[in-house]
């Protein structure tokens, strides 16, 4: 089973049955007695004018979703087996769509992060933006955001490549709503690149994601690192929405020499996750880099270096998730995603709904005379600098 801290929620389709067996059946029981839903399912059966309409599978899956979804937890979810494959897919690192990780603000669907170079981020998307609505032409499609999980909206917004789909978009800060179309393209998403800067001294290192090729492509940046003897790491993990727990840890190794990277706290227990091999990068200077769309993984590690290691938190609070999902297969293709635990940091600390705060605050500023210009990252480079000259000095 893998262990997750994405942000996925669960289905809306058999709501009311799930809360009738819950609240008023059997409340008194731990045990959830089946036979009120297997009567309702006997008697659509029976007396449904649209026979034709009832479909085992989708009635088996809604009352799945409708369980998940009794629970009020946004990210317990049950995936149907064509949504078990684009989560999949997601962490793999190829989909089609616009590029967009999504979340829950108080309960309104939300950007969690925008996708480098996606059809969302060249339109100017940023995390935090809320998803009020969704409009489709082609599909015949306009709704609002209400009352969507998560996975039915990614059903809304993906897509066939070039078509297009507009989202009513609202930000903090804005007077008015805007209506922002994106044609939709074949998203690919390294879990790591590697970039060259201040005269090839000092290494830009994004970590994208924490998915199922992030350790090998990591591996490889640590070698070239390692054999070009970098005078220090930018750590970026800006829009990075999180993924495998274990990665965070495996990266959280590299740095820490020994110790605590993450606590976990379930039902019964708190598990205390320690750096768990030989890191390569101990003691090289180094800061993190985020914005408000590193969430869950991404959080664990860069709250994990600044409390064991005093690394440098530059940028922009994060987006503050602080709950782990264990994806559970499930034997038809299709798979529950599961709140097991809560992440402490290392001092005990949750964050769930707060985030991290950036040691040195620097809010994005996108300069349309030079869109590859990079205000943050410059800061960055400015605040390894000075521990750098700090170090030489001692």
């Amino acid at each position: 089973m893998l262990v997750l801290i994405f942000a996925f929620t669960c289905g809306y389709i058999g709501y009311r049955v799930a809360l009738y067996n819950v609240d008023k059946a059997y409340s008194a029981s731990s045990i959830v007695d089946t036979r009120v839903m297997n009567d309702v399912l006997t008697r659509l059966k029976s007396n449904y004018l649209n026979q034709d309409k009832i479909d085992p599978a989708k009635l088996m899956y809604g009352a799945a979703e409708g369980m998940t979804a009794s629970l009020g937890d946004p990210y317990t979810s049950f995936f149907p087996p064509v949504e078990n494959t684009r989560s999949k897919e997601d962490l793999q690192g190829e989909f089609g769509g616009v590029g967009i990780s999504l979340g829950f603000i108080e309960k309104t669907l939300a950007v969690m992060s925008p996708i480098k170079d996606s059809p969302a981020m060249k339109a100017g998307i940023k995390a935090g933006d809320l998803i009020l609505k969704i409009k489709d032409e082609k599909k015949n499609i306009t709704t609002d955001t209400s009352k969507l999980t998560i996975e039915e909206a990614v059903n809304l917004i993906r897509g066939e490549k070039g078509t297009t789909v507009v989202l009513t978009m609202f930000r903090e800060g804005d007077k008015d709503t805007k209506d922002v179309a994106l044609v939709r393209d074949t998203i690919n998403v390294p879990s790591t690149e590697l970039e060259w800067v201040d005269n090839n001294t000092i290494a830009h290192v994004t970590v994208n994601k924490f998915g199922e090729q992030t350790l090998s492509e990591w591996t490889k940046i640590v070698d070239e690192v390692r054999a070009k003897k970098a005078k220090g790491i930018v750590l970026d993990v800006r829009n990075n929405p999180g993924g495998y727990l274990q990665r965070a840890v495996d990266l959280g190794s590299e740095f820490i020499a020994d110790g605590v990277i993450v606590k976990q706290r379930d039902n019964q227990k708190t598990e205390t996750l320690n750096v768990d091999r030989k890191g390569r990068l101990v003691g090289v200077p180094m800061v993190v880099l985020m914005n408000r769309g590193s969430a869950s993984a991404s959080e664990i590690l860069a709250g994990a270096l600044s409390e064991r290691l005093g690394t440098k938190l530059v940028g922009e609070k994060s987006f503050g998730k602080g709950t782990v999902q264990e994806a559970q297969e499930i034997g038809d293709g299709s798979s529950l995603h599961v709140t097991i635990a809560e992440w402490l940091l290392p001092s005990g600390k949750n964050i769930h709904g707060n985030g991290l705060e950036p040691d040195v605050a620097v809010e994005y500023i996108y300069d349309e005379k030079n869109p590859k210009a990079d205000n943050q990252l410059e800061k960055a480079i400015e605040v390894l600098k000075g521990l750098e000259n700090s170090v030489a000095k001692k």
